[in-house]
Parts: C-alpha cells; structure tokens; sequence
C-alpha cells in the first residue's frame, strides 16, 4: 500500500513509500532533499522491515535541526 508523509524541519517536503502487510518498505522517494544522498539512503533500505529501518534511522540529526530526512523516514514508516 503507498503511503505519503509531509516532513517537518527538512530540506525534503514530502516521503512516499510503500508498506507491504507484513511491514516490509519499497518504492522510497524523497521530494526535496539532498537527491543523491537520499536515492542512495532509499536503495539501500529498499526490502527492509519498518522496524528495522526505525532502529537504525531514529534520532539521526541534521545539524542544529532536531531531526532530518533520516529520522522523518523513520518517524513515517512506524506511523503509517
């Protein structure tokens, strides 16, 4: 199922994915952002479960912002 998530406090705007039943992520893209680093951060967590991805991803900072495009995939893929 594809699922669209606005971000908060980054350069991306917006997150779409999509979350099979059993948790696993495909089909990550970024709108806005840092495009390389971004499609590289998405094809490496291409297949991955939602929980494994929050672990890894959550609490990751961008510089004095509280979060970045990292923890708001991983905020996105546990709230969907």
């Amino acid at each position: 199922m594809k699922h669209e998530f606005k971000t908060q406090n980054t350069c991306a705007t917006m997150i779409t994915f999509d979350k099979a039943e059993d948790g696993t992520i495909t089909n990550i893209s970024f709108t806005g952002g840092c495009n390389g680093n971004l499609k590289a951060l998405s094809k490496l967590l291409d297949g991955m479960k939602a929980e494994e991805i929050y672990e890894k991803l959550h609490g990751n900072i961008c510089g004095r912002r509280p979060t970045s495009c990292a923890d708001q995939l991983a905020q996105a893929v546990m709230a969907n």
